[in-house]
């Protein structure tokens, strides 16, 4: 597979801080579990309207969001920096 320089220059900056990408790994799993609490509290607690309706949507937003942004922490973390590990270019090492 033969990326861009452009592109494999943004994923090996993407690795260069493990700091950053961690913060983006515990900051993705708070937001995916509050939408997961938001979908439960508007499940149980809420009465069936138009709020449950909301409430549940901003908690499925959340969710997604925190699950995308953990999702890129976590590639970061790992995978990027395998790539970066066997990547050509001797100078990154």
């Amino acid at each position: 597979m033969r990326l861009s320089k452009g592109f494999q220059s943004w994923l090996t900056r993407q690795t260069e801080n493990p700091r950053r990408n961690l913060n983006r790994v515990l900051a993705g799993a708070t937001l995916f579990f509050a939408g997961l609490g938001l979908i439960y509290y508007a499940e149980k607690a809420l009465p069936s309207s138009l709020t449950q309706e909301i409430t549940a949507l901003v908690g499925l937003a959340c969710l997604a969001g925190g699950g995308i942004l953990a999702a890129i922490g976590y590639l970061s973390l790992s995978l990027l920096r395998i790539i970066r590990f066997i990547s050509n270019d001797p100078d990154q090492h």
